[in-house]
């Protein structure tokens, strides 16, 4: 959820947090049964929930939290306000970093390419039922009508088509066993991308070049994904010595 000064926000939606709870449900169970009881695979899993809590509030306020400074309701907006792609940047440092302290030294990465595009399409669904995350006010033909009855481009929609076709792809690709271990980078910088041309259809605060604050975190992480993607193939062609 990306709250902006013109969005309608509505505290409590019952059905935007409980949505959010079932994603979260969804990928706790999925990991329980992965790591089959394992305690060093359910703390990697609780890093990922915390750093991607953290990361995505500080990328709300990053990109556009402290541009709410005047708005009447701005404690509200602070506490509601989140950025998917600082929760994803937030939920990778919070798996390496829980790595790191216990131990763990096998990927984990391509359990977690699953598990996101599944809460993350949840999320959207949220979104739009909650009327945040919009995208512009158009007439086009591809318009459909917000919670308030104004025809905007359907921003929550294609965010969710896309997270079916990530989805579908990697699954895909896990079954053919290609990627090995490099499906969260290739999710990363598919999304990255993604959300770097889509912010132009969204209706959020351009800060800088005409850009939002959310199309440099969108750079960063396409950047990341593609770096690591690069780094991983390169390290499991290199021959053994």
């Amino acid at each position: 959820m990306n709250s902006a000064p013109q969005h309608q926000l509505i505290p409590g939606n019952a059905a935007y947090a409980a949505l959010m709870a079932a994603g979260i449900l969804i990928g706790a169970v999925f990991w329980y049964r992965r790591s089959k009881g394992q305690s060093d695979l359910l703390l990697i899993y609780l890093g990922a929930l915390i750093g991607g809590f953290a990361g995505a509030k500080i990328a709300y306020l990053l990109a556009e939290g402290w541009l709410e400074w005047h708005q009447p309701d701005r404690w509200l907006r602070w506490a509601t306000g989140k950025s998917v792609l600082g929760g994803l940047l937030g939920a990778y440092a919070g798996v390496e970093g829980t790595k790191h302290l216990v131990g763990h030294k096998a990927s984990t990465g391509d359990a977690f390419a699953v598990i996101v595009p599944i809460g993350i399409l949840l999320g959207r669904f949220g979104c739009y039922l909650n009327g945040c995350c919009l995208g512009k006010p158009t007439a086009g033909v591809f318009a459909a009508r917000d919670i308030n009855g104004i025809m905007r481009w359907p921003a929550p929609a294609v965010e969710g088509a896309f997270q079916i076709v990530m989805l579908i792809t990697i699954l895909l690709l896990q079954r053919r066993g290609l990627l090995r271990d490099r499906l969260f980078f290739l999710y990363l910088t598919a999304y990255g991308l993604l959300r770097f041309f889509h912010e132009f259809m969204r209706d959020t605060p351009k800060v800088f070049l005409g850009l939002s604050g959310y199309q440099f975190i969108a750079l960063a992480m396409a950047a990341l994904g593609f770096i690591m993607l690069h780094r991983r193939s390169k390290s499991m062609l290199a021959p053994a010595m």
